[in-house]
């Protein structure tokens, strides 16, 4: 199973968008809810792959996925369900 991480603010419609659409799909994640929280958005920043300060940010298996725009565009592509069953990194 793919090691899911989601960085995440309480009251963002599209984190709540990203979570409802990995709930669906009964993946199990980690969220980190930041808040308000600069030293965490810096973790998340430094983690990612294009400097994003929005959130979600959205992790798997240590590959940065991007945010639910991304997330839902994986789906669409069909390449989602095979990303959260795996252990193995897109390429």
């Amino acid at each position: 199973m793919a090691n899911i991480e989601i960085y995440t603010w309480s009251t963002c419609p599209f984190c709540r968008r990203a979570k409802q659409l990995l709930d669906q799909k009964g993946a199990t994640y980690t969220e980190y809810q930041i808040d308000g929280d600069e030293a965490a958005r810096d973790q998340m920043v430094a983690r990612g792959t294009n400097g994003r300060r929005s959130v979600p940010q959205i992790f798997i298996n240590d590959q940065h996925i991007g945010g639910s725009d991304d997330l839902y565009a994986l789906e669409r592509q069909g390449a989602l369900d095979k990303l959260l069953g795996s252990t193995e990194v897109l390429v």
